[in-house]
């Protein structure tokens, strides 16, 4: 149900309980609001922090985090969970761990949360929300420097995403796995990988991921 249906519902259940003096009803339509509010929140704090990495990548200063982000991916796992929606909850939870690991760079706090969502994406068959955990979860296993692990998450991300048809987020894995073909001597795999990476990632518009791309071939 969409977000106009869920509103329009919850004011047609208000109508029938002023007229009809029940207020039964009205649970229904608080529970239809709090599902607007959980997916307002997730996409607002998403937005929060597409802007973060688009001026990370200019060439201004380093961005700060906005104080908003955070609070709203918590608001919305407390909705979620509370509405018994493990998706959105899997989903909200990933984005909290994200926040940790990305812009506060705070593995120790962003990897049990990445965890949960991963297991909990998994349980409810959400393989897009499962294939981000388990991209961030192979970041941390490679900064942590265990390269088996993150070779091992980031290909299962890969073929999840590839599964649902994500493309450019494979580019993007594979970026990742070049460098850790490179740590692991590996030189022709992370040539190879970054080549491949390239062809997919031009030919869905992906330029973001190209010019990391780049930027690996350069470094490695």
């Amino acid at each position: 149900m969409s977000a106009e249906d869920r509103i329009e519902r919850a004011k047609t259940l208000y109508e029938q309980a002023v007229f009809s003096g029940d207020a039964s009803m009205l649970a229904g339509a608080e529970r239809d609001l709090d599902a607007v509010e959980a997916d307002a929140a997730l996409a607002r704090g998403r937005i929060l922090h597409a802007r973060f990495l688009n001026e990370r990548a200019g060439p201004g200063p380093s961005p700060v985090e906005d104080p908003a982000e955070l609070p709203l991916f918590e608001r919305a796992v407390e909705l979620y969970r509370a509405l018994g929606d493990a998706r959105g909850e899997a989903e909200a939870l990933f984005w909290i761990g994200c926040f940790h690991q990305v812009i506060r760079r705070d593995n120790e706090t962003a990897v049990p949360v990445l965890e949960q969502s991963c297991r909990l994406a998994a349980q409810v068959g959400d393989k897009p929300t499962q294939s981000e955990a388990l991209r961030h979860l192979g970041i941390a296993a490679h900064m942590a420097g265990r390269l088996d692990e993150a070779r091992e998450r980031l290909e299962e991300s890969s073929r999840l995403r590839r599964e649902v048809g994500a493309l450019p987020g494979v580019a993007a894995n594979m970026v990742g796995l070049a460098y850790i073909a490179a740590a692991q001597d590996r030189r022709a795999d992370a040539l190879a990988t970054l080549d491949e990476a390239h062809a997919i990632a031009q030919a869905h518009g992906a330029h973001a991921i190209v010019r990391q791309i780049e930027q690996a071939r350069t470094e490695l």
